[in-house]
């Protein structure tokens, strides 16, 4: 059983542990958090720690980093120094330049793996969704929605600077819920030939929504995403006269395919009731048995990089910068 150390106590560590603890896979053994208190409230079986070094070296086999996304690049490089496989919440790190200094020094700890954890992508109604879009015979564009009001956009409106609606931390709508579609559209179709992010911008610099276009050789596919308002919009593939219907790009509750002849069929199963336990076995998998998982692990990193990628090249093109882009 994989020793498990976490960073960051929120609700989503949290929904992570038990997604982990529930495939049997893996064992809580540390938290680390900059607050004692705060890490005893989120475990009280788990060695707390305040010091990343203590932390790192209190024999982990695995750790999940939750922290904002600027101290990702830092904590994920301790980690593989220390020689513990990595988990790290999306958007993973960024910029290229950091994405590419990790690489470097997982070259040099040949038995450590990195994950970006998208949990939707390794879920079995995504899964469907991939399966229906290669046997469709022509794609004519997609719309992705991801659009949710934010609770902390009522600090924001507040006066006060959250860590998820500032550039200091590299956040913002784009690199904390239009990671989900970008991840999405990357994984169904590969990378764009030309992307472009048209930011509502906070009076901080941050994107507090947003409306992405990736165009490729024979169609257009539309994200919009945000932290400032709530949609019930669905999200939708087209063929050419059939669609996929997608409720929330994000859950993946309810995933409908209508043939050309406008019959609806229901291709989706019930959601799990964690959403982040396929993603975890997945993750346990391939540290168990690299050897049996080598191709899989290759595709992972691969489109973690180029999500990184078109993340930067979007935010680029709304001429949003992030202090980590400049370190």
């Amino acid at each position: 059983m994989l020793k498990l150390g976490v960073i960051g106590t929120n609700w989503i560590s949290k929904m992570f542990v038990d997604a982990a603890e529930a495939t049997q896979a893996y064992t809580l053994t540390s938290v680390y958090s900059r607050r004692e208190a705060s890490g005893r409230e989120f475990s009280e079986s788990a060695a707390i720690y305040t010091d990343l070094e203590a932390f790192f070296t209190s024999g982990i086999d695995v750790v999940y980093i939750a922290s904002p996304n600027s101290l990702h690049f830092q904590q994920v490089a301790q980690a593989i120094e220390h020689d513990v496989q990595v988990i790290v919440e999306k958007s993973a790190f960024s910029n290229p330049k950091e994405f590419e200094k990790i690489y470097s020094i997982l070259r040099e700890h040949p038995t450590v793996h990195l994950f970006e954890a998208a949990r939707h992508i390794h879920q079995d109604n995504f899964k469907a969704i991939e399966a229906q879009v290669a046997d469709m015979d022509v794609i004519s564009g997609a719309t992705f929605v991801y659009e949710k009001y934010s609770s902390r956009f009522d600090a924001y409106l507040a006066g006060e600077e959250p860590n998820v609606l500032t550039r200091t931390f590299s956040a913002g709508a784009l690199t904390d819920l239009g990671v989900y579609p970008i991840y999405a559209i990357v994984k169904l179709f590969g990378l764009p030939e030309d992307v472009y992010y048209f930011a509502t911008k906070l009076a901080n610099g941050a994107d507090g929504r947003g409306t992405a276009i990736l165009r490729y050789a024979d169609f257009d596919i539309t994200a919009q995403f945000g932290k400032m308002a709530n949609s019930y919009q669905r999200s939708e593939i087209l063929g050419r006269k059939d669609t996929i219907l997608i409720d929330n790009i994000a859950e993946l509750g309810d995933v409908t395919y209508v043939d050309a002849d406008g019959k609806s069929v229901e291709i989706s199963t019930t959601a799990p009731e964690n959403p982040m336990m396929a993603e975890a076995q997945v993750f346990a998998d391939i540290i168990n048995d690299p050897d049996a998982h080598t191709d899989e692990y290759e595709e992972l990193f691969m489109l973690s990089q180029r999500v990184n990628m078109v993340l930067t090249q979007l935010r680029q093109s709304a001429g949003i910068e992030f202090p980590a882009d400049h370190a």
